[in-house]
């Protein structure tokens, strides 16, 4: 009995560090959030860049306990990223995105509930150049003559993954 517990502790020593290294560590590292009532709208972040904001809703219903949507932020905003929402998008570090952010926000009326939001961010392909004054600009003539000969360089991009952790609540 006590060889197969020793046997045991051992393997899961051998484990962690390995289920460690799996889990990839965020750009940005953040606290748990505030604890969120059923039907209560709240941002979860805001990606400036992509002119998108991330909003989401306990729906207190057990079979999608958690809607989340991205709303555009102006009309006017320009984008300097892309926010791709499609579904069939599914991110990871090797297709080249980068983990960004994990928001863990945990239901007030549920505990043991908690809808976890994946962020991630891909790059863009190269990066600007600077000018004498070591800033990113770009010039209205010259990205019209880059359009036309079909040279503009690619945004980054951001997608959102959600997941819904602890059981549903009655």
């Amino acid at each position: 009995m006590c060889v197969n517990v020793a046997r045991l502790a051992l393997a899961c020593l051998v484990w962690l560090p390995l289920a460690a290294l799996a889990q990839q560590q965020p750009e940005i590292q953040r606290p748990v959030g505030i604890a969120q009532a059923v039907g209560v709208v709240h941002t979860l972040r805001q990606i400036p860049e992509a002119c998108t904001r991330l909003e989401g809703t306990f729906t207190g219903d057990p079979a999608k306990p958690y809607d989340m949507k991205p709303v555009r932020t102006s009309p006017s905003c320009p984008a300097r990223a892309v926010f791709m929402a499609d579904a069939k998008i599914q991110p990871s570090a090797a297709m080249g995105w980068k983990l960004n952010d994990i928001i863990r926000v945990p239901s007030a009326s549920c505990s043991g509930q908690q809808a976890i939001v994946h962020v991630w961010r891909k790059p863009a392909g190269a990066a600007m150049q600077r000018d004498g004054q070591d800033r990113a600009r770009i010039y209205l003539e010259d990205a019209r003559q880059q359009a036309a000969a079909g040279r503009l360089a690619a945004l980054p991009a951001y997608a959102a993954v959600l997941e819904v952790e602890g059981n549903a609540c009655r």
